[in-house]
């Protein structure tokens, strides 16, 4: 407790991002520090799991003593220590879950296991505090493309999930295909900007009918093979045409399913998240769909979209309220269910 207000620390380590940051009352951000290793896995074409927990164990001391200092908190004045457990790389993931139940346990601070994808759906609440459960959310990101309604701050139904790559995957594959290099969302979102998005028509892939899944492994793969052939044919292809074709086909599906999911729930609005919820042209896209229903956006700004620990408190923050912490064998689940994670979380 500070000057009165509860104090929240969010740890971050599911992926390449190591990430620390301290909440006031569970909205208010006084450090968000993060430390990313885009350029170490750049030379790889994409994350290298032990690479990447060597660093979060090299990273976080320096993170953790940095998020302190811009706070202006001393770590007695920390109500509660969030971490990531899942999902996620597993030996990420055990790094900050072990470097945050050391902390915990020195410290005599409670501890909270947090979910990584209630995480991202919590980062909005950050910057829109009208936002309140229940609500309907998409979670797009690199690992996870999901429609979840939101019925509490810790009460999730998955009404719709990918079944096989999500969409930040498909996008850094197409990315590594056309000569873009790591990280792909960014690169393909630049480059589509310069294309005609409908120069190829790749396919839309939208499953059963009233299906809510998603699947991106078809489009994926129709710009792998279209590629193949022009190559095989001796033609030259436009690679802002492909990103822009790509994008406009894979943003088509998104939005379409939202709309659908919004329709059957009847919420007021949506709420995106994720790491692919910075690509500029699904942020238009999806205002655009709500807009023409008179529905409602809440969509974080980018450094809330990508991993950071700012989004770990503000879930870890929710839990505590509702009395659910984790004991100091809190273990890491890198295929964790949101549904039934409570559970998990609090042995």
């Amino acid at each position: 407790m500070k000057d009165g207000k509860h104090i929240t620390m969010g740890i971050e380590s599911s992926c390449d991002e190591t990430a620390i940051a301290v909440l006031a009352d569970g909205r208010e951000i006084l450090s968000n520090v993060i430390s990313s290793q885009i350029e170490i896995h750049k030379e790889y074409g994409g994350v290298v799991p032990e690479i990447a927990s060597r660093h979060h164990l090299n990273n976080i001391p320096f993170v953790f003593d940095n998020a302190l200092k811009e706070a202006g908190v001393s770590l007695s004045e920390i109500d509660e220590i969030g971490v990531t457990a899942g999902p996620g790389l597993a030996g990420a993931l055990l790094m900050g879950t072990a470097f945050a139940k050391a902390v915990a346990f020195a410290a005599g601070i409670p501890l909270v296991g947090v979910h990584h994808i209630q995480s991202h759906i919590l980062a909005n609440t950050i910057e829109h505090p009208e936002l309140e459960p229940p609500f309907l959310a998409l979670v797009v990101s690199g690992g996870h493309t999901h429609l979840i309604e939101v019925l509490g701050y810790n009460e999730f139904k998955v009404l719709g999930a990918t079944r096989d790559d999500a969409v930040g995957e498909a996008y850094d594959k197409v990315a590594r295909v056309i000569g873009l290099g790591y990280p792909g969302g960014p690169k393909v979102d630049r480059l589509a900007k310069e294309g005609n998005p409908h120069a190829v028509e790749f396919k839309r892939v939208y499953l059963e009918k009233d299906s809510l899944d998603f699947s991106f492994s078809g489009t994926k793969t129709g710009v792998i093979n279209y590629l193949h052939s022009a190559e095989q044919r001796g033609e030259t292809v436009k690679p802002a045409d492909i990103a822009a074709s790509f994008q406009q086909a894979v943003i088509e599906v998104i939005v379409s399913k939202s709309m659908t999911a919004l329709d059957r729930t009847g919420y007021e609005g949506l709420a995106v998240c994720g790491g692919v919820a910075c690509n500029s042209a699904l942020r238009a896209a999806m205002a655009e769909a709500l807009s023409e229903r008179g529905k409602k956006l809440w969509i974080p700004s980018p450094i809330l979209c990508t991993d950071n620990g700012a989004m770990v408190a503000a879930a870890a923050f929710r839990k505590a309220r509702e009395g659910h912490y984790a004991s100091g064998r809190l273990d890491v689940f890198p295929g964790l269910n949101i549904e039934t994670q409570l559970g998990k979380l609090e042995e």
